[in-house]
């Protein structure tokens, strides 16, 4: 029986819609439907349809949704962006009963991972090699600088600062908003995309060299099969329990690879990593069919390089419809 599969807030996700798409084409086919709150996000017109729904925080969020879901038979949800992680997984069972499954983290784990001072804390305390983190009232008379200040629950890299003395460290603890503030991790940069079952267990794990960065997601980076790092991968899926794909960021500091936070959905770089072999939807498809998927931690094309370049999406005015159609749970872009 087809799969239809629903991604939420698709924005600017083309690479991974595309992914799905094709994933599904070759497994007996099904519509692949995107829901995002701007008609004119790119990745509406990827998706074989596309549903206008309000902001995460709107409390008829679900509501919408779940509309979506049932006027599109929907199967299986993808969601995408780390607000809407912990709404997702305490309504798993709500959707459940409609027939879904959302591939989402337990709440313990979403809800933990949206706090990067408690995401780390906890690490550490299982054992798990993570940044040192302190509250503003939490740091010591005499910190050592650099200091890593950013935002405690934010994302995509916005108000992430480095305070190289003590006037910095004063300035940036006033100007972030609700900050954490991290050790300073030199060395080079790490993605790990990792896809665990629907137990728990990890499938699959691709460690990224981050090369070049730009607004918080990868612009030049390799894919690196190192043993340490696909380590610190498997000692962070026994210490937090993840469903579906997750992305940790670390470090490599003093030769040893640090987390310095993890994210419970898909990467920004997930493109890479599917090209080099690891095909995560492909992957999600057949355990959402009940066919047995093995481990393949390790397996994939190492050293291989993506370099990203900006590509547009055109559309006549006919197309693009910026307002709501339909009842308020129903809101159809072309």
């Amino acid at each position: 029986m087809p799969t239809n599969v629903l991604i939420t807030a698709a924005s600017r996700r083309v690479p991974l819609v595309n992914a799905f798409r094709a994933a599904l084409a070759r497994q007996g086919g099904g519509r692949l439907v995107v829901t995002d709150v701007n008609a004119l996000s790119p990745a509406v017109y990827s998706g074989d349809r596309a549903y206008l729904v309000p902001l995460t925080s709107d409390a008829n969020y679900l509501d919408e949704v779940l509309a979506v879901c049932e006027a599109e038979r929907i199967s299986m949800l993808v969601p995408t962006i780390d607000d809407e992680l912990p709404i997702f997984s305490a309504a798993v069972d709500r959707f459940a009963a409609r027939g879904v499954r959302v591939v989402v983290s337990p709440a313990a784990t979403t809800v933990l991972c949206n706090d990067k001072f408690e995401t780390c804390r906890v690490l550490r305390e299982r054992g798990v090699a993570a940044a040192e983190s302190f509250l503003p009232g939490g740091l010591p008379a005499e910190p050592t600088l650099p200091l890593f200040i950013k935002p405690r629950h934010g994302r995509g890299g916005v108000g992430a600062v480095t305070a190289r003395n003590k006037r910095e460290l004063d300035f940036f603890l006033d100007y972030v908003a609700d900050p954490v503030i991290q050790e300073y991790l030199s060395g080079p940069e790490f993605t790990i995309d990792v896809l665990c079952d629907f137990a728990g267990r990890p499938l699959s794990i691709v460690p990224r060299e981050r090369v070049v960065v730009r607004a918080g997601v990868i612009d030049r980076g390799r894919t690196v099969n190192d043993p340490a790092l696909i380590e610190l991968a498997r000692a962070c899926t026994s210490a937090l329990k993840f469903i579906g794909p997750i992305n940790i960021q670390c470090r490599v500091h003093d030769g040893r690879p640090t987390v310095f936070e993890i994210n419970p959905r898909f990467s920004g770089g997930i493109p890479l990593t599917i090209e080099a072999g690891a095909d995560f939807p492909a992957m999600l498809l057949a355990l959402h069919a009940g066919r047995a998927v093995p481990p393949a931690i390790g397996r994939f094309r190492d050293q291989l390089w993506m370099t990203n370049y900006e590509a547009s999406v055109f559309l006549d005015s006919a197309r693009v419809r910026l307002e709501p159609l339909g009842s308020p749970a129903m809101r159809g872009v072309a």
